[in-house]
């Protein structure tokens, strides 16, 4: 029983029981769950669904964990709400694993009314079967849309998450990748909203290939999908895999963890062919399931419609990318590259340790529809572009630093907005990362933002996006960014003295 006299009974136990209870239908195939929303889906010109929810973005402003809030009565009675209605209504339950690593695959359980089958296919094709079928779940979440009230509450100990008046999938997919990403942290690992990448290439001295390991961390609309999933333009036997797009875990031993074998989620606002071929098509396949795209009655699809909101998303298959391999772990860690749209900051910069764990710890960008629609483009700071994290964020930074140090990761900040005035393109940052990944970069002292960067860079004039040149004030400019990051590392009371006097 907790100090307010509430008690939250474990879940799965007082939930219904999904193989007995006759008001359950327990993992239904695709087909059913798309049947179950017929009356909600537009079939689009590829043949695959579409939906418009009500609510077409997180609420992060009503979301509460028992680690960084002091639950009441009211915070526990919303758990015990989740489960009266999962034992009075029609439900669907699905059984999903997230992650494959021996150490970190976790059985999900997930509840959600009937009539909402349009969210259960999604999970469904977010995260795999279950290896164990017979495997208790370590995570258990309830959605309720129709709810009259929103509230997202977790229980992050027993796994427990209730999803209140919200008919978004991201609630859904997020309630199980936070809870991962937690466990990883526990175990002395640090789970990361980053996509992750192997890239094989061909040495100078024979035929050879090495393999060099990436992380991409990045705020949802920043590109992380995009040069995640990105071939870089290689011939065999060279090439570029995705192993994940969105959250993985990077592990004491240098290894990264996986989440989500089947598909993913993603942005889908002025997804084009000529820029995102792989994505593009997949999201124009028949198995891509789309929320919140402009549709027309009879089909069509704009993707470059804001009508319902710039939050557009497709779910789609790891099946139909190219560049997605059948494995969902990275052995090794190599290189780390954080994403930023600041315009003050060269297209790319070379960090040592604890400058590292700074750009960690500013997790600069700017705002997308994804997490607040109506701040879209402001600039925004999100402690490693996680708005997920549990716990103290300044430790967050510490352990951080402390594995790529161990580790030796080298670590880059990626800029793919702009520098001044000057468009830093999807080809420029592409040809970049090759460069960075061959080893092929030449670097250099910046005296202006005193930062290490490229002096040269195969197939590019990297000169061009030199910040001086491109900014009349950059002096007074790097100067007062400098200012602005120290008064913002400056609160987290827990955050190691070195890394808040590496601001950068």
């Amino acid at each position: 029983m907790s100090e307010s006299g509430i008690t939250v009974r474990e879940p799965v136990t007082a939930l219904p029981d999904p193989v007995e209870s006759e008001t359950v239908v327990y993992n239904p195939s695709l087909d059913q769950l798309r049947e179950f929303s017929r009356e909600m889906e537009t079939t689009t010109e590829f043949g695959s669904p579409a939906y418009v929810s009500d609510h077409q973005s997180r609420n992060a402003d009503k979301t509460r964990n028992a680690i960084d809030h002091e639950f009441d009565a009211e915070d526990l009675a919303y758990f015990e709400d989740a489960i009266e209605f999962a034992a009075s209504n029609e439900m669907i339950c699905l059984d999903r694993q997230v992650g494959r690593h021996p150490d970190h695959a976790y059985v999900c359980r997930y509840y959600v009314p009937k009539a909402y089958g349009r969210i259960a296919l999604s999970v469904a094709k977010l995260f795999e079967p279950v290896d164990d079928p017979d495997a208790d779940p370590d995570f258990v979440t309830v959605q309720v849309p129709e709810w009259d009230e929103t509230a997202i509450r977790i229980l992050p100990e027993e796994g427990f998450t209730a999803v209140l008046g919200s008919d978004y999938t991201g609630e859904a997919k997020k309630s199980f990748l936070r809870l991962f990403m937690l466990r990883t942290k526990e175990a002395g690992g640090l789970g990361l909203h980053a996509g992750s990448k192997r890239v094989q290439l061909k040495q100078d001295d024979g035929d050879d290939l090495k393999t060099v390991g990436q992380l991409f961390l990045g705020l949802s609309g920043t590109g992380k999908s995009t040069l995640t999933a990105h071939g870089l333009g290689l011939e065999d036997p060279e090439d570029a895999t995705m192993l994940q797009d969105d959250v993985c875990a990077l592990l004491s031993d240098g290894s990264v963890a996986g989440s989500e074998g089947q598909g993913l989620y993603i942005k889908t606002i002025g997804l084009e062919r000529e820029e995102q071929p792989e994505l593009y098509d997949a999201a124009t396949d028949e198995s891509a399931v789309l929320e919140n795209v402009d549709v027309a009655e009879e089909g069509a699809v704009d993707f470059d419609s804001d009508h319902h909101t710039t939050n557009g998303r497709a779910v789609i298959q790891r099946s139909e990318l190219d560049s997605a391999g059948e494995e969902i772990d990275l052995p090794a860690l190599d290189q780390i590259f954080f994403i930023t749209r600041n315009p003050v900051m060269p297209p790319v910069a070379k960090l040592d340790p604890d400058e590292a764990a700074a750009a960690f710890m500013l997790g600069e960008s700017v705002q997308t529809s994804a997490g607040d629609p109506s701040a879209a483009g402001e600039r925004i700071r999100v402690v490693g572009t996680n708005p997920f994290i549990m716990g103290s964020e300044g430790e967050e930074g510490n352990r951080f630093r402390d594995l790529i140090e161990d580790l030796d990761v080298d670590c880059f900040v990626l800029n793919t907005g702009s520098v001044g005035g000057r468009d830093v393109g999807v080809d420029d940052t592409v040809t970049l990362l090759e460069g960075i990944s061959r080893g092929t970069v030449a670097w250099r002292d910046d005296e202006t933002t005193g930062l290490t960067v490229p002096s040269e860079v195969p197939g590019m004039d990297v000169s061009a996006f030199d910040v001086a040149g491109n900014l009349d004030d950059a002096d007074d400019r790097v100067a007062d960014l400098r200012a602005e990051r120290r008064e913002y590392l400056a609160q987290f009371a827990d955050l190691d003295d070195d890394i808040e006097s590496a601001v950068y």
